[in-house]
């Protein structure tokens, strides 16, 4: 081998990540707290259905899955292939990702009536208020309008930052806090931008086997089309 040729880009290997999504790595700010308290005061809501609303990545699943898990919910999708009536034990049920056209508005309505004739709590998770779900079955809508309204608005600084930090500890990686607040101030003003830009960093730096500093942060946003 040459002595003077540069050394051949090592290729990261891709595993599947699991992110922390217990109650404690939640990161909370001005745009999630209001839905994090209210979900937090489970069983005493204001009525049994609830719908968590916002942008694609910004948090409705992990906030989902920890009421999921305090209130042992069962969890269902759209494509979830689930004959009713729901077991007499599923007091607590979580419907997740409802986008208009993707799924059965007798479906959803059943559920509506399973649980509320079993007495539990119902969480629907969207991208949009029911508003714009297109529901043509007036039973469903007059059961939509029954729910507690809960939004995820859009990230401040402080939420972007201490999202950034959880996925950079999500990977094991060591990233000063200097770094993050230069990403952030230069990044797309989103949660889904956060996972994209960290997904970036962590590529790039297993691939050149080099820390997370501000160049390479950088070259990252640069590979991302935001300028740095």
């Amino acid at each position: 081998m040459d002595r003077n040729s540069a050394p051949a880009q090592q290729l990261p290997l891709e595993l599947p990540l699991e992110s922390a999504q217990a109650r404690d790595d939640l990161v909370v700010g001005a745009a999630n707290k209001q839905a994090v308290a209210y979900l937090d005061a489970w069983p005493e809501w204001a009525g049994p259905v609830a719908i968590l609303a916002g942008p694609v990545g910004c948090g409705k699943t992990h906030l989902a899955k920890v009421w999921a898990e305090r209130s042992d919910a069962l969890v269902l999708t759209p494509s979830t292939n689930f004959d009713l009536p729901l077991p007499e034990d599923a007091r607590a049920v979580v419907v997740e990702d409802l986008i208009q056209g993707a799924f059965s508005e007798n479906w959803l309505f059943h559920i509506f009536n399973a649980v509320r004739q079993q007495g539990g709590s119902l969480l629907l998770t969207s991208r949009r208020w029911p508003g714009d779900w297109g529901i043509s079955l007036p039973d469903l809508k007059s059961r939509l309008k029954t729910a507690h309204l809960l939004e995820i608005a859009e990230p401040d600084d402080a939420l972007l930052r201490g999202v950034m930090a959880k996925l950079f500890a999500d990977r094991q990686l060591m990233v000063a806090p200097q770094v993050i607040d230069y990403i952030a101030l230069r990044m797309e003003r989103s949660l889904k931008a956060a996972q994209q830009i960290v997904d970036e960093l962590d590529h790039i730096s297993m691939a050149n086997k080099r820390a997370i500093t501000r160049p390479l942060a950088a070259e990252g946003l640069t590979a991302l089309g935001w300028k740095p």
